[in-house]
Order: structure tokens, then sequence, then C-alpha cells
């Protein structure tokens, strides 16, 4: 008994839309949570700064650093200070530094799913 089945292999996942489309997903949402990443970072040194210029704010930002999308503050000689990882923060001075960066990460982390879900449909739209 010889069995035969015929199918059609043509569409978005047999093309390569899909995969494309997976793929630009990634990139957008990736930059997306950065880009948010970015103001939950200003909006806690605006908690707890006392005396801001504006200098350092300016300097948060997203970068593309080995393909992946990162918030930065662009190397600012004192940033490690302000985050309390220097090597002139507590014992050396009083300041222990700001909790600014591991606040905007527990922010971030728990906001991060709901971001990239925002994006997605857009790319969905792409596979069909």
């Amino acid at each position: 008994m010889d069995i035969e089945i015929d199918t059609n292999t043509s569409g978005p996942v047999f093309d390569g839309r899909a995969r494309a489309a997976v793929d630009a997903f990634i990139d957008e949402a990736e930059e997306e949570i950065a880009r948010h990443g970015v103001n939950i970072v200003r909006s806690e040194l605006d908690h707890v700064q006392r005396n801001p210029t504006g200098y350092y704010e300016s300097q948060i930002q997203t970068d593309r650093a080995a393909g992946d999308s990162v918030v930065t503050d662009g190397g600012v000689i004192y940033g490690p200070w302000l985050a309390g990882v220097g090597s002139r923060n507590a014992p050396e001075t009083r300041f222990a530094g700001y909790p600014h960066w591991r606040l905007a990460t527990q922010r971030l982390q728990a906001e991060a799913a709901d971001i990239a879900e925002r994006v997605l449909p857009q790319f969905i739209r792409r596979m069909e």
C-alpha cells in the first residue's frame, strides 16, 4: 500500500517573512524597553537628587552595545559615585550613592513584558 501526501509550503513561515518579522519585533521591543528605561532612570533621579544640574540626566541614553539596546549614562566620570559603586563612596566618604539604577532596573523588569506586548501587534500583521 502506497500513501501519497501533497503539501503546500508557501506563506510567511516558509518564505522567511515570519522569521524577519520576529527578528524585527525583537529589535523594536528592545529599543522601546530601553527608551522607557531612560525615562525611568531620569524619573528616579528626580526623586533622589538634591541639587541636580541637568547634565547627568542629559547623558542618560540608549546605546546599542554588542547588538543589544542598553541604558547608559554615557560614561560620565562621576556616574559610579552617584550610583554608590565608585571608589570614593562610603566608607571613604559619607555619601553612599543614590539607588536610581537599582530602582530603575526593578521597575523596568516589571514593565518590560507589557511594553513588548504593546509592540507585538504590528509585527503579527506581517506574519499573516
